[in-house]
């Protein structure tokens, strides 16, 4: 069971969830879930949106451009250590996070991305937009912590892998229950 809610009264959860981990849910080739600290709730071009950033390397980013929608995940108490670490850490290039973290997926209401029964409050988005970063205007001291050179681009925390931004439209949102 669902129940419809309007994001913005979840905006202050959100806004604590995302420094522990939500998910960002893809399903182009293979239903795949990441582990995501930034993003935006807000409003753009007079529609909701949710703002994700997805590193170049990342098994998502294909997802993303082969499909072109999202489901955003997100606890409503403390996230699933397990969950976190294997969608965190691991790639969809390499495993079955289904199989793995043991998700439980909940079909979506209007596009084809399920989300995660573990973490309940759901956010459906349709891509409108998708911008990659310009480095050179990243001020310095964020741009050697977080895009260090000298790292691989497969780790998964700070490396040399710039993000692409994707504004996604909120066509849904809702509690799985």
């Amino acid at each position: 069971m669902k129940e419809k809610v309007n994001v913005t009264d979840y905006a202050n959860l959100i806004t604590k969830a995302l420094p522990k981990g939500i998910l960002l849910n893809t399903n182009a080739d293979k239903f795949n879930s990441m582990v995501i600290g930034w993003g935006h709730l807000g409003t753009l071009w007079g529609k909701p949106t949710f703002h994700v950033y997805v590193r170049q390397g990342r098994f998502t980013k294909g997802q993303l451009d082969k499909s072109g929608e999202f489901t955003i995940s997100i606890p409503l108490e403390n996230p699933d250590p397990t969950i976190n670490k294997i969608c965190g850490w691991e790639s969809g290039f390499n495993i079955d996070k289904v199989k793995e973290a043991g998700l439980e997926l909940e079909d979506a209401e209007v596009i084809k991305t399920p989300g995660v029964k573990q973490y309940p409050l759901t956010i459906e988005c349709k891509v409108l937009y998708a911008q990659d970063q310009d480095l050179s205007k990243i001020p310095e001291g964020i741009r050697e912590k977080t895009y260090p050179q000298d790292v691989e681009g497969t780790y998964p925390m700070a490396n040399k892998d710039f993000h692409t931004m994707y504004v996604g439209e909120i066509v849904d949102a809702y509690i799985i229950r």
